[in-house]
């Protein structure tokens, strides 16, 4: 999300809602929560899969590297891999502070899946 926010023009230091002197993430942190049931969501069908392991597996690695490909539908009905959907709600948010429009675009939750 960091590297989303700076292609975006914008500093990931300047926290909305996450203030910390020793986090120089803290806008990322702010903006990425609408992003977190995804992480979320394949988290709990690895612990489904394979219990509660003490230590990672290549094998689990691998399905944990597929999360940045995951189809994410945008507010609007576009559906884009989930670093595309988190680059365009950044410039969202950089067209709202410069006053450009109103709204961030964030992703729609699928809570049938």
């Amino acid at each position: 999300m960091a590297r989303a926010l700076v292609g975006s023009g914008l500093l990931p230091v300047m926290g909305i809602f996450h203030r910390n002197q020793y986090n120089a993430y803290c806008l990322a942190d702010d903006i990425m929560e609408p992003y977190r049931p995804f992480a979320d969501k394949l988290v709990l069908q690895l612990v489904e899969e394979n219990g509660l392991a003490e230590d990672i597996s290549p094998a689990m690695k691998k399905k944990l590297l597929v999360l940045p490909a995951v189809d994410v539908t945008l507010q609007g009905g576009e559906t884009s891999p989930l670093m595309i959907a988190m680059q365009r709600t950044t410039a969202s948010l950089a067209k709202c502070f410069m006053g450009e429009t109103r709204k961030i675009l964030y992703p729609i939750l699928d809570v049938r899946h």
